[in-house]
C-alpha cells in the first residue's frame, strides 16, 4: 500500500494519540499535533481533555477483533466528527479533502482527520492495517505501512522481548 500525506496523517496521528494515554498535558498534545502538521495546534485546558477523551474512543478502531467491529466504531466516530466534505489547497498544497471546514476549533479538525484517516485506511485495506502490539504488557497500537501487512508490534524493541520470552517459556534456562 502506497502511503502519503493524504492517506497517512489521520492513522498516524490516531495512533499517536492513543498511545499517549490520558497523561499527556496541553503541551505536550501540541507537540504530536505540531509533529503531524495539525494547523493551529493550541490547546486549552478543555480542548486537550477533549483530545485525551477522543483518543480513548479511537482505541478500538486498532483493536477490534472483526471488520463489522471495527466499521461500526468508525461509523460512530464519522457521525460525531464528520462535517460536510471540503476541498481544499490551504498552505500551498494541492487540493485535497478535509471533513470539516477549515475555520473549525483543533478539536473538531483532529477529530475529523483522525475518523476520516481510519475509514480511509480501513476501506481501503479491510481494516487490515490496524493493530495492537501482541506483547501482553505492551498496550501499544500502531498503523501497519510495511509492504507485506503482517506487523504483529508496536516497535522492534516489544517483538524482540516477546520473542525471547517465549523462549525462555518454552526451554527452561539453564546456567552453565
Amino acid at each position: 500500500m502506497h502511503f502519503n500525506h493524504d492517506n497517512r496523517t489521520g492513522p498516524e496521528l490516531a495512533a499517536d494519540l492513543v498511545n499517549a494515554g490520558d497523561d499527556p498535558d496541553g503541551a505536550e498534545l501540541e507537540r504530536l499535533l505540531r509533529a503531524h502538521t495539525i494547523r493551529r495546534p493550541a490547546l486549552d485546558d478543555r480542548a486537550a481533555a477533549a483530545l485525551r477523551a477522543w483518543a480513548r474512543r479511537l482505541r478500538p478502531v486498532f483493536t477490534a477483533a472483526s471488520a463489522d467491529e471495527r466499521c461500526a466504531v468508525l461509523n460512530a466516530l464519522l457521525d460525531d466528527a464528520a462535517g460536510r466534505i471540503h476541498l481544499t489547497t490551504h498552505d500551498g498544497l494541492r487540493p485535497h479533502l478535509h471533513l470539516v471546514a477549515d475555520e473549525e476549533d483543533v478539536v473538531a479538525r483532529v477529530r475529523a482527520v483522525t475518523a476520516g484517516g481510519l475509514a480511509v485506511l480501513t476501506a481501503w485495506t479491510g481494516g487490515t492495517r490496524l493493530g495492537g502490539c501482541d506483547r501482553s504488557r505492551c498496550g501499544r497500537v500502531f498503523v501497519d505501512s510495511s509492504r507485506g501487512g503482517r506487523r504483529r508490534y508496536c516497535s522492534a524493541r516489544c517483538g524482540n522481548a516477546d520473542a525471547v520470552a517465549r523462549y525462555r517459556a518454552a526451554a527452561p534456562y539453564r546456567s552453565r
